[in-house]
Parts: structure tokens; C-alpha cells; sequence
């Protein structure tokens, strides 16, 4: 009997613990996202690069470097299109035995949303209103269940520009404006104007934070940051139109059509906590029958139970069930957007932006001067409430 169990405890023990690995280790930050992040891209673990080309990329835009940008999302994007049964990491994950964060960061759906939302902006930045429109549906996608279809996804800017570039494009975005206001909270969305040519997109606050709970730290949950900013108003010519939220970016991070969903990795916590009880229920039995009884036999079967139990135990040890809270950590909270239409020539653009009582934060107004050099194509304008100033475009 002892020949038998000895080599199997043996194998088990030694299948558990695995082979020793070296890889790459986060990289030192030096609080400077424009120097840290192509760093971290270029020295730092695999596993993270796309959260910094998400990070990157959205600290680019606010700068005004729009190639960086996009070259930063096209990688990202390239990745998470093809991460899906392919990537050996987030296969791993998947199983009870590695950690969440040890698999290659695609970020939760709302990450994922504002990725496509990004580069659908840059990509009409570009004259390219079809493949934006591509990108704002892929944004939808992302936040809906096409396999169970539980639910579906309920951004409301990412609906309605699908719907304004159809129409810019000659068809009908009637249903896509339909879904886009059905979605929209207390906000009565702008029929479309085909013929407007300047498009603002408009962003403001700190976007949501992750956290983990739990016995295990297993429940990955989110947290609002508090938002000084909570609507703006855009001045340009004689015009001057407030601006609300069409999105909360901190709600679609904590639901799924309309449904809280804070995410637990609930079938590891479990089998992490049944095992460890199996193990110490084995030990203890075990030990006991082989300590009370003067049987070689019944010794031998108690020790080999014990030594069941202690498998078990290494098995509870290894399994990690912790959430993954690696976050893209400089989303805004609020999103908005704007569109009129502006004669050829220069326009000098102000962006106000308002704090709860509907005061003006005079530390964060924008001045930008934009040039209409053609009525056949729109010029996009991306403004943040941490966007340099001024600018010309």
C-alpha cells in the first residue's frame, strides 16, 4: 500500500508547486504617465501592456497627441480581438490555479467600451466616420451578453454617434438614436443635424477605482471617486450650449444593462474553501486512526488518509481566487459631446466646466481655436477637463 500512495503524494505535491519561472517585474514610476507608460510598455511585464496602451492613450489624447493615441489603441485593440480562447495566460486564469492578475490585462467591459469609444473618436478625427461608427458598436458590444443575452448593452454615446454617422453617411440612424435616448437618464438627446461639421466630444472626472472583498479577496467591486466637475457649458461664436452627461462612466462600470454587477469570482472561493475543509477533515481523521489503532493496516490507511488530506490542503493553498484589481486608472467619469454647424474660417471655442452647484472651475476652462477649412468634412474636437490649453486645431 505504502508503494502505492507514496509515489502518487509524490506527483501530486510536486504537480501543485510547478516549476520555477522567470519573468518580468513592474517597472518603477516615476508619476509621470507620459514617461512611465512607454516604459512599462517596453521593460514591464507582457501581462500589463495594454492597460498602459489604454493608459497611454487616453493621457495622449488630452495632450493633443492624437497619433500616439491611436497607435497605442490600434495594438491594444489588436490584442483583445484576438484574446479570446487563444492567449495561454488567460487560459490559465481561467483554471483554479493562477491568479487573476497574472493573465494578460483586457480590462472589464466598460475598459473595454471606452477603448472603442477612443478610437472611434479618432478615427472621425481622421475623416473616417465609417470605420468610427465601426468602433462606436463595437463599444456596445462589449458591454452587452451575446451569449446568453441576458442583457444588453446600454452606453448612450456610443448608440447615438453610431446613429449620427449612419445619417452622416446617408442612411437612416433612426433606431440607433432611438436606443441611444431610451438609454439616456434624465438627458434629452439632439435630434441629428447631418450638416453640422464641428463635433465636440467633451469628458470630465475621475473614473471609477477597483477593490477587491472578501474572504479571499475574491469580490471585485468599484468605487466612485468624488467628480469636482459634474456638467460644462461650450461657448463659440454667439452660441452657448450646456453641456450634461450623456454617460457615467462609474455606472457602466458597476452594471450590465441597467443590473448591478459587482463581479465574484465565486467557483474558486468555493472550491479554495471546500478543499481546505476536506484537508483538514482528512488530517485529523487520519492522523487520529493511525494514532489510536495498534493495526499496521489500519495505521498505514489512516496515514494514507492523512496524507489525502494534506494533498487536499496543498491543493486550497494554491488555488487563488483574489479578483484582479489592475484598473485603467485615468478614465473620465462623465462623457458628452456636442455638434453645430460653423461657417469656413477661424472660431475661437471656450469650454467651461461646473461644479455641483453649477459654478464655473475658472482652473479648468479651455480655449481652443478651430479652423473650418471645409464643409465636406467634420472637424472633431476632443476636450477633458485635464486637457492642455490652449489649443489650436
Amino acid at each position: 500500500m505504502k508503494s502505492l500512495w507514496q509515489p502518487t503524494l509524490l506527483a501530486a505535491l510536486l504537480s501543485m508547486a510547478g516549476c520555477a519561472t522567470t519573468t518580468k517585474q513592474p517597472v518603477a514610476l516615476t508619476g509621470d504617465i507620459m514617461a512611465d507608460a512607454p516604459n512599462a510598455i517596453a521593460n514591464g511585464p507582457p501581462r500589463d501592456r495594454v492597460l498602459w496602451e489604454y493608459r497611454l492613450a487616453a493621457a495622449a489624447m488630452r495632450q493633443g497627441k492624437f497619433d500616439l493615441a491611436k497607435q497605442n489603441l490600434d495594438d491594444a485593440l489588436l490584442t483583445l480581438g484576438g484574446i479570446y480562447g487563444k492567449d495561454k495566460d488567460a487560459k490559465k486564469a481561467r483554471s483554479n490555479f493562477h491568479a487573476e492578475a497574472k493573465k494578460t490585462f483586457i480590462g472589464e467591459p466598460y475598459e473595454r467600451s471606452m477603448a472603442y469609444v477612443y478610437r472611434g473618436i479618432l478615427y472621425w478625427m481622421g475623416g473616417e466616420p465609417d470605420n468610427a461608427r465601426a468602433c462606436f458598436r463595437n463599444a456596445e458590444f462589449e458591454d452587452s451578453d451575446t451569449e446568453n443575452r441576458e442583457y444588453a448593452g446600454d452606453w448612450v454615446l456610443p448608440e447615438y454617434l453610431d446613429g449620427l454617422a449612419t445619417a452622416k453617411l446617408g442612411g437612416d440612424g433612426s433606431d440607433a438614436f432611438k436606443r441611444a435616448q431610451a438609454n439616456a437618464k434624465g438627458v434629452k438627446l439632439p435630434p441629428y443635424l447631418p450638416k453640422a461639421n464641428a463635433l465636440f466630444f467633451i469628458e470630465f472626472g475621475p473614473g471609477p477605482a477597483k477593490f477587491a472583498t472578501g474572504q479571499y479577496g475574491e469580490e471585485l467591486r468599484f468605487r466612485a471617486v468624488p467628480s469636482q466637475v459634474t456638467s460644462a457649458e461650450l461657448k463659440v461664436d454667439a452660441l452657448q450650449i450646456p453641456i450634461a452627461p450623456t454617460d457615467d462612466v462609474e455606472f457602466q462600470a458597476t452594471t450590465r444593462g441597467g443590473r448591478v454587477m459587482d463581479h465574484i469570482l465565486g467557483n474558486k472561493a468555493v472550491f479554495k474553501s471546500t478543499t481546505d475543509i476536506v484537508g483538514n477533515v482528512a488530517l485529523i481523521g487520519g492522523l487520529t486512526t493511525a494514532a489510536v489503532s495498534r493495526d499496521r493496516t489500519t495505521q498505514e490507511v489512516g496515514l494514507g488518509i492523512a496524507l489525502a488530506g494534506l494533498v487536499s490542503k496543498v491543493v486550497s493553498a494554491v488555488t487563488v481566487p483574489a479578483a484582479d484589481t489592475r484598473c485603467w486608472d485615468n478614465l473620465p467619469r462623465y462623457l458628452s459631446f456636442v455638434s453645430l454647424p460653423l461657417p469656413p474660417g477661424p472660431h475661437v471655442a471656450t469650454i467651461q466646466f461646473h461644479d455641483s452647484t453649477g459654478q464655473v472651475l475658472p482652473n479648468l476652462t479651455k480655449t481652443i481655436t478651430i479652423n473650418i477649412t471645409t464643409t465636406d468634412r467634420d472637424k472633431v474636437v476632443f476636450v477633458s477637463d485635464t486637457s492642455l490649453t490652449p489649443q489650436t486645431l
